[in-house]
Protein backbone atom coordinates (compact mmCIF):
# COMPACT_ATOMS: atom_id res chain seq x y z
CA UNK A 1 0.00 0.00 0.00
CA UNK A 2 1.01 3.80 -0.87
CA UNK A 3 0.05 6.19 1.80
CA UNK A 4 0.70 10.36 0.58
CA UNK A 5 0.77 12.07 3.86
CA UNK A 6 0.16 15.66 3.75
CA UNK A 7 0.78 18.51 6.39
CA UNK A 8 -1.19 21.98 4.73
CA UNK A 9 -0.40 24.97 5.94
CA UNK A 10 -1.77 28.55 4.97
CA UNK A 11 0.73 28.84 1.90
CA UNK A 12 2.59 25.49 1.63
CA UNK A 13 1.95 21.82 1.44
CA UNK A 14 4.28 19.34 2.86
CA UNK A 15 4.19 15.75 1.30
CA UNK A 16 5.63 12.26 1.98
CA UNK A 17 4.81 9.31 0.18
CA UNK A 18 5.43 6.09 1.73
CA UNK A 19 5.20 2.55 0.75
CA UNK A 20 4.20 0.86 3.83
CA UNK A 21 5.13 -2.70 3.07
CA UNK A 22 8.48 -1.62 4.29
CA UNK A 23 7.37 1.71 5.55
CA UNK A 24 9.90 3.12 2.96
CA UNK A 25 10.10 6.99 2.30
CA UNK A 26 9.83 6.88 -1.78
CA UNK A 27 9.72 10.57 -1.99
CA UNK A 28 9.16 13.80 0.28
CA UNK A 29 9.14 17.25 -0.43
CA UNK A 30 6.99 20.36 -0.08
CA UNK A 31 5.55 23.12 -2.35
CA UNK A 32 5.84 26.69 -0.85
CA UNK A 33 4.40 30.07 -1.85
CA UNK A 34 1.07 29.03 -2.63
CA UNK A 35 -0.83 31.76 -4.46
CA UNK A 36 1.86 34.65 -3.87
CA UNK A 37 3.48 34.20 -7.08
CA UNK A 38 6.97 32.38 -7.32
CA UNK A 39 6.03 29.25 -5.74
CA UNK A 40 8.66 26.20 -5.57
CA UNK A 41 8.98 22.85 -5.26
CA UNK A 42 11.29 20.96 -3.04
CA UNK A 43 11.18 17.41 -3.76
CA UNK A 44 13.52 14.95 -2.29
CA UNK A 45 13.90 10.89 -3.46
CA UNK A 46 16.70 7.89 -2.95
CA UNK A 47 18.07 9.37 -6.18
CA UNK A 48 18.47 12.72 -5.24
CA UNK A 49 16.97 16.06 -4.49
CA UNK A 50 15.54 18.77 -6.90
CA UNK A 51 13.95 22.42 -6.57
CA UNK A 52 11.60 24.07 -9.13
CA UNK A 53 9.84 26.70 -9.75
CA UNK A 54 5.92 25.25 -10.94
CA UNK A 55 3.86 28.10 -12.41
CA UNK A 56 0.54 29.05 -11.23
CA UNK A 57 -0.30 27.55 -7.94
CA UNK A 58 -3.11 29.14 -6.84
CA UNK A 59 -4.27 27.29 -4.39
CA UNK A 60 -3.89 23.83 -2.81
CA UNK A 61 -4.98 21.97 -5.65
CA UNK A 62 -3.05 23.25 -7.93
CA UNK A 63 -0.16 22.50 -5.33
CA UNK A 64 -1.17 18.89 -5.00
CA UNK A 65 -1.57 18.14 -8.92
CA UNK A 66 2.30 19.82 -8.55
CA UNK A 67 3.01 16.55 -5.98
CA UNK A 68 1.52 14.47 -8.40
CA UNK A 69 2.71 15.22 -11.33
CA UNK A 70 6.78 14.93 -9.63
CA UNK A 71 5.66 11.72 -8.14
CA UNK A 72 4.92 10.56 -11.93
CA UNK A 73 7.36 12.64 -13.46
CA UNK A 74 9.17 10.19 -16.50
CA UNK A 75 12.72 11.15 -14.74
CA UNK A 76 12.63 11.92 -11.42
CA UNK A 77 9.26 10.12 -10.04
CA UNK A 78 8.48 7.14 -8.60
CA UNK A 79 4.85 6.42 -9.70
CA UNK A 80 3.87 5.17 -12.89
CA UNK A 81 0.45 6.16 -12.16
CA UNK A 82 -1.45 8.21 -9.57
CA UNK A 83 -3.52 5.37 -9.31
CA UNK A 84 -0.94 3.72 -7.35
CA UNK A 85 -1.33 6.14 -4.39
CA UNK A 86 -3.55 4.17 -2.12
CA UNK A 87 -4.87 6.40 0.15
CA UNK A 88 -4.25 9.82 2.01
CA UNK A 89 -3.18 10.61 5.18
CA UNK A 90 -3.64 14.38 6.43
CA UNK A 91 -2.36 16.37 9.65
CA UNK A 92 -5.08 17.95 11.19
CA UNK A 93 -3.87 19.94 14.19
CA UNK A 94 -7.60 20.57 15.42
CA UNK A 95 -9.97 17.87 16.68
CA UNK A 96 -11.46 19.01 19.36
CA UNK A 97 -13.10 16.82 21.98
CA UNK A 98 -15.22 14.53 19.14
CA UNK A 99 -12.05 13.53 16.91
CA UNK A 100 -10.06 11.11 19.85
CA UNK A 101 -9.06 9.22 17.24
CA UNK A 102 -7.69 8.74 13.30
CA UNK A 103 -10.74 8.16 11.03
CA UNK A 104 -12.16 8.63 8.10
CA UNK A 105 -12.76 12.44 6.61
CA UNK A 106 -16.53 12.23 6.08
CA UNK A 107 -19.37 14.80 6.45
CA UNK A 108 -19.32 14.56 10.02
CA UNK A 109 -15.63 15.04 10.20
CA UNK A 110 -16.00 17.97 8.05
CA UNK A 111 -18.43 19.86 10.14
CA UNK A 112 -16.27 19.42 13.11
CA UNK A 113 -13.46 20.83 12.00
CA UNK A 114 -15.33 24.06 11.02
CA UNK A 115 -16.75 23.83 14.31
CA UNK A 116 -13.07 23.89 15.55
CA UNK A 117 -11.47 26.78 13.53
CA UNK A 118 -11.90 29.48 16.42
CA UNK A 119 -9.67 26.93 18.70
CA UNK A 120 -7.39 26.63 15.58
CA UNK A 121 -7.39 30.01 13.19
CA UNK A 122 -4.05 29.79 11.88
CA UNK A 123 -3.87 25.91 11.27
CA UNK A 124 -7.84 24.28 11.03
CA UNK A 125 -8.58 26.37 7.67
CA UNK A 126 -5.14 25.79 6.04
CA UNK A 127 -5.89 21.53 6.89
CA UNK A 128 -9.41 22.03 5.47
CA UNK A 129 -8.15 23.34 2.32
CA UNK A 130 -5.64 20.42 1.38
CA UNK A 131 -8.27 17.85 2.40
CA UNK A 132 -11.19 19.72 0.18
CA UNK A 133 -7.85 19.85 -2.54
CA UNK A 134 -6.77 16.03 -2.01
CA UNK A 135 -10.44 14.96 -2.11
CA UNK A 136 -10.89 17.15 -5.82
CA UNK A 137 -7.41 15.57 -7.23
CA UNK A 138 -7.68 12.34 -5.87
CA UNK A 139 -11.19 11.55 -6.43
CA UNK A 140 -12.37 7.95 -4.69
CA UNK A 141 -9.16 7.79 -2.72
CA UNK A 142 -9.86 7.01 0.82
CA UNK A 143 -9.19 10.61 2.75
CA UNK A 144 -8.03 9.89 6.58
CA UNK A 145 -7.34 12.78 9.26
CA UNK A 146 -5.35 12.21 11.92
CA UNK A 147 -4.99 14.91 14.81
CA UNK A 148 -2.58 16.42 16.77
CA UNK A 149 -4.99 16.81 19.59
CA UNK A 150 -6.14 13.16 19.84
CA UNK A 151 -3.29 12.19 21.89
CA UNK A 152 -4.10 14.12 24.46
CA UNK A 153 -7.82 13.38 24.90
CA UNK A 154 -6.84 11.16 27.37
CA UNK A 155 -6.01 13.52 30.36
CA UNK A 156 -8.00 13.61 32.82
CA UNK A 157 -10.52 16.22 33.77
CA UNK A 158 -8.19 17.39 36.94
CA UNK A 159 -5.80 18.21 34.10
CA UNK A 160 -7.80 19.60 31.17
CA UNK A 161 -10.09 21.99 33.34
CA UNK A 162 -9.22 25.48 34.00
CA UNK A 163 -10.54 27.21 37.18
CA UNK A 164 -12.95 29.51 35.15
CA UNK A 165 -16.69 29.35 35.68
CA UNK A 166 -18.08 26.70 34.16
CA UNK A 167 -20.30 27.89 31.92
CA UNK A 168 -17.39 28.95 29.38
CA UNK A 169 -16.19 25.32 29.65
CA UNK A 170 -19.80 23.88 28.19
CA UNK A 171 -20.27 27.09 26.07
CA UNK A 172 -16.75 27.10 24.22
CA UNK A 173 -14.88 24.19 25.50
CA UNK A 174 -12.77 26.29 27.07
CA UNK A 175 -9.85 23.42 28.48
CA UNK A 176 -6.68 22.23 27.93
CA UNK A 177 -6.47 20.38 24.48
CA UNK A 178 -2.62 20.30 24.05
CA UNK A 179 -0.91 19.64 20.57
CA UNK A 180 2.08 18.29 18.92
CA UNK A 181 0.35 14.68 19.66
CA UNK A 182 1.32 13.14 16.89
CA UNK A 183 4.73 13.13 18.25
CA UNK A 184 4.56 12.94 21.71
CA UNK A 185 2.48 9.59 20.99
CA UNK A 186 5.45 8.28 18.16
CA UNK A 187 8.33 8.83 20.81
CA UNK A 188 6.78 7.30 23.89
CA UNK A 189 6.03 4.51 22.18
CA UNK A 190 9.63 4.61 20.90
CA UNK A 191 11.43 4.81 24.02
CA UNK A 192 9.21 1.98 25.56
CA UNK A 193 10.70 -0.22 22.30
CA UNK A 194 13.94 1.16 23.62
CA UNK A 195 13.69 0.13 27.11
CA UNK A 196 12.59 -2.98 26.42
CA UNK A 197 9.63 -3.00 28.40
CA UNK A 198 5.38 -2.66 27.82
CA UNK A 199 4.47 1.22 27.52
CA UNK A 200 1.75 0.23 30.00
CA UNK A 201 4.56 0.38 32.96
CA UNK A 202 5.72 3.26 32.33
CA UNK A 203 6.17 6.80 32.89
CA UNK A 204 7.62 9.17 30.40
CA UNK A 205 8.32 12.71 29.91
CA UNK A 206 8.26 13.43 26.38
CA UNK A 207 10.00 17.12 25.21
CA UNK A 208 9.16 18.09 21.66
CA UNK A 209 11.44 21.01 21.15
CA UNK A 210 11.72 22.80 18.44
CA UNK A 211 10.43 26.67 17.16
CA UNK A 212 7.03 25.63 18.62
CA UNK A 213 7.46 23.36 21.71
CA UNK A 214 5.78 21.20 24.41
CA UNK A 215 6.16 18.38 26.78
CA UNK A 216 3.82 15.36 27.94
CA UNK A 217 3.80 13.72 30.85
CA UNK A 218 2.46 9.72 29.30
CA UNK A 219 2.00 7.49 31.92
CA UNK A 220 0.90 3.61 30.67
CA UNK A 221 1.11 4.65 27.10
CA UNK A 222 -1.32 7.54 27.40
CA UNK A 223 -1.09 11.48 27.62
CA UNK A 224 -1.98 12.49 31.34
CA UNK A 225 -1.04 16.13 31.06
CA UNK A 226 0.86 18.43 28.73
CA UNK A 227 2.55 22.29 28.24
CA UNK A 228 0.27 23.30 25.45
CA UNK A 229 -3.51 24.09 26.35
CA UNK A 230 -6.35 26.10 25.01
CA UNK A 231 -4.27 27.46 21.99
CA UNK A 232 -0.77 26.64 21.09
CA UNK A 233 0.61 29.90 23.10
CA UNK A 234 0.99 28.24 26.27
CA UNK A 235 3.79 26.64 28.24
CA UNK A 236 7.01 27.01 27.28
CA UNK A 237 9.54 29.27 25.74
CA UNK A 238 9.43 28.82 21.78
CA UNK A 239 10.86 30.62 19.31
CA UNK A 240 7.98 33.86 18.63
CA UNK A 241 5.44 32.64 21.45
CA UNK A 242 5.37 33.60 25.01
CA UNK A 243 4.53 30.29 26.59
CA UNK A 244 3.54 30.95 30.44
CA UNK A 245 2.62 34.71 31.39
CA UNK A 246 0.27 35.87 34.07
CA UNK A 247 -3.31 36.15 32.05
CA UNK A 248 -3.31 39.83 33.31
CA UNK A 249 -0.59 41.10 31.32
CA UNK A 250 -2.78 40.90 28.00
CA UNK A 251 -5.29 42.67 29.85
CA UNK A 252 -2.62 45.18 31.34
CA UNK A 253 -1.98 45.54 27.97
CA UNK A 254 -5.13 46.73 26.70
CA UNK A 255 -5.78 49.52 29.43
CA UNK A 256 -2.18 51.12 29.76
CA UNK A 257 -0.99 50.86 25.80
CA UNK A 258 -4.48 50.58 24.06
CA UNK A 259 -3.47 47.47 22.67
CA UNK A 260 -6.57 45.82 20.42
CA UNK A 261 -7.28 42.01 20.99
CA UNK A 262 -5.50 41.57 17.50
CA UNK A 263 -2.55 43.24 18.61
CA UNK A 264 -2.19 41.16 21.83
CA UNK A 265 -2.12 38.42 19.83
CA UNK A 266 0.31 39.26 17.89
CA UNK A 267 2.54 40.11 20.54
CA UNK A 268 2.06 37.52 21.77
CA UNK A 269 2.56 34.25 19.37
CA UNK A 270 4.93 35.91 16.98
CA UNK A 271 7.11 38.88 18.93
CA UNK A 272 7.61 37.10 22.31
CA UNK A 273 9.62 33.78 23.47
CA UNK A 274 13.13 33.76 21.91
CA UNK A 275 12.42 36.67 19.48
CA UNK A 276 11.06 38.59 21.78
CA UNK A 277 13.84 37.99 24.47
CA UNK A 278 16.42 38.50 22.32
CA UNK A 279 15.08 41.81 20.76
CA UNK A 280 13.91 40.74 17.53
CA UNK A 281 17.55 40.06 17.11
CA UNK A 282 16.94 35.67 16.69
CA UNK A 283 14.37 33.41 16.63
CA UNK A 284 16.08 30.39 15.88
CA UNK A 285 18.05 28.64 18.89
CA UNK A 286 21.15 28.00 16.51
CA UNK A 287 21.63 31.09 16.27
CA UNK A 288 21.88 31.54 20.08
CA UNK A 289 23.50 28.94 20.50
CA UNK A 290 26.28 30.17 18.68
CA UNK A 291 26.28 33.28 20.21
CA UNK A 292 26.13 31.26 23.66
CA UNK A 293 29.22 29.98 22.80
CA UNK A 294 31.15 32.90 22.46
CA UNK A 295 30.23 34.48 25.61
CA UNK A 296 27.19 36.74 24.99
CA UNK A 297 25.59 37.32 28.24
CA UNK A 298 22.17 38.48 26.25
CA UNK A 299 22.04 34.59 24.53
CA UNK A 300 23.27 33.10 28.03
CA UNK A 301 20.19 34.26 29.73
CA UNK A 302 17.91 33.21 27.12
CA UNK A 303 19.68 29.74 27.24
CA UNK A 304 19.14 29.82 30.71
CA UNK A 305 15.67 30.61 30.78
CA UNK A 306 14.49 28.27 28.08
CA UNK A 307 15.94 25.35 29.79
CA UNK A 308 14.73 26.83 33.32
CA UNK A 309 11.21 26.34 32.06
CA UNK A 310 11.60 23.47 30.89
CA UNK A 311 13.17 21.69 33.76
CA UNK A 312 9.89 23.58 35.80
CA UNK A 313 7.88 21.08 33.76
CA UNK A 314 9.73 17.78 33.82
CA UNK A 315 9.48 18.34 37.67
CA UNK A 316 5.98 18.99 37.73
CA UNK A 317 4.97 16.11 35.49
CA UNK A 318 7.37 13.81 38.13
CA UNK A 319 5.43 14.72 41.00
CA UNK A 320 2.04 14.38 38.98
CA UNK A 321 3.07 10.87 38.17
CA UNK A 322 4.62 10.18 40.75
CA UNK A 323 7.54 9.01 39.51
CA UNK A 324 9.53 9.49 36.24
CA UNK A 325 10.93 6.31 34.32
CA UNK A 326 12.39 8.44 31.04
CA UNK A 327 12.97 11.81 29.84
CA UNK A 328 12.87 12.06 25.82
CA UNK A 329 14.20 14.97 23.58
CA UNK A 330 12.50 15.58 20.42
CA UNK A 331 12.28 17.31 17.37
CA UNK A 332 14.66 19.96 15.52
CA UNK A 333 16.66 21.40 19.17
CA UNK A 334 15.80 18.28 21.13
CA UNK A 335 17.57 16.08 18.60
CA UNK A 336 20.59 18.79 18.00
CA UNK A 337 21.07 20.75 20.75
CA UNK A 338 23.56 18.83 23.08
CA UNK A 339 24.00 22.15 25.17
CA UNK A 340 20.33 22.42 25.73
CA UNK A 341 19.82 18.98 26.82
CA UNK A 342 23.40 19.27 28.98
CA UNK A 343 21.12 22.44 30.18
CA UNK A 344 18.18 20.76 30.75
CA UNK A 345 19.53 17.62 32.87
CA UNK A 346 22.34 18.45 34.28
CA UNK A 347 20.22 19.91 37.43
CA UNK A 348 17.47 17.12 37.37
CA UNK A 349 19.95 14.93 39.89
CA UNK A 350 17.70 15.06 42.71
CA UNK A 351 15.69 13.13 40.16
CA UNK A 352 18.23 10.18 39.52
CA UNK A 353 19.16 11.43 35.88
CA UNK A 354 22.75 11.87 35.39
CA UNK A 355 23.76 12.46 31.91
CA UNK A 356 26.75 10.57 30.05
CA UNK A 357 28.55 14.26 28.39
CA UNK A 358 30.17 12.07 25.84
CA UNK A 359 27.12 10.42 24.72
CA UNK A 360 25.45 13.47 25.02
CA UNK A 361 28.37 15.85 23.30
CA UNK A 362 29.81 13.37 20.89
CA UNK A 363 27.42 10.86 19.75
CA UNK A 364 24.47 12.47 19.45
CA UNK A 365 26.07 15.49 17.28
CA UNK A 366 23.55 18.12 15.58
CA UNK A 367 22.19 16.46 12.40
CA UNK A 368 23.52 12.63 13.36
CA UNK A 369 20.04 11.41 13.04
CA UNK A 370 20.60 8.62 16.18
CA UNK A 371 18.17 7.76 18.83
CA UNK A 372 19.51 6.75 21.62
CA UNK A 373 20.39 6.95 25.51
CA UNK A 374 21.90 9.59 26.59
CA UNK A 375 22.54 8.81 29.98
CA UNK A 376 24.85 7.11 32.17
CA UNK A 377 24.11 3.37 33.06
CA UNK A 378 23.85 4.02 36.72
CA UNK A 379 20.99 6.69 36.01
CA UNK A 380 18.30 5.56 37.91
CA UNK A 381 15.84 8.18 35.52
CA UNK A 382 16.97 7.58 31.92
CA UNK A 383 17.32 10.47 29.04
CA UNK A 384 17.24 9.57 25.37
CA UNK A 385 17.00 11.40 22.08
CA UNK A 386 14.30 10.16 19.45
CA UNK A 387 13.72 11.69 16.38
CA UNK A 388 10.14 12.17 15.90
CA UNK A 389 8.58 10.71 13.24
CA UNK A 390 4.72 11.94 12.34
CA UNK A 391 4.52 11.09 8.73
CA UNK A 392 5.19 7.52 9.70
CA UNK A 393 2.59 7.72 12.63
CA UNK A 394 -0.02 9.15 9.97
CA UNK A 395 0.65 6.55 7.61
CA UNK A 396 0.50 3.92 9.61
CA UNK A 397 -2.89 4.89 10.70
CA UNK A 398 -3.99 5.76 7.72
CA UNK A 399 -3.19 2.13 6.31
CA UNK A 400 -4.70 0.35 9.63
CA UNK A 401 -8.07 2.31 8.87
CA UNK A 402 -8.45 1.50 5.35
CA UNK A 403 -7.23 -2.00 5.90
CA UNK A 404 -9.41 -2.94 8.69
CA UNK A 405 -12.43 -1.01 6.30
CA UNK A 406 -11.69 -3.45 3.87
CA UNK A 407 -11.56 -6.64 6.27
CA UNK A 408 -14.95 -5.04 7.51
Amino acid sequence: MNVLVLNCGSSSVKFQLLGMDTEKVLAKGIVERIGAGQARLKYQTAGGKLEKEPPDVNDHAEAIQVILDQLTDAEAGVLGSVREIDAVGHRVVHGGEQLTESMFIDDRVYKVLEECVPLAPLHNPANIKGIEAATKVLPGVPQVGVFDTAFHQTMPRTAFLYAVPAWLYEKYRLRRYGFHGTSHRFVSHRCAELFDRPAEELKIITCHLGNGASIAAVKGGKSVDTSMGFTPLEGLVMGSRCGDIDPAIPVFLMKNEGFSPGRVDNLLNRRSGIKGLSGDKYIDMRDVEEQYFKGDPLCREIMEIYAYRIRKYIGAYAAAMNGVDAVVFTAGVGENSPIVRTLVCEPLSYLGLMLDERLNTDTFKPGSGREGRISREDSTVSAWVIPTNEELVIARDTKDIVTASVVG
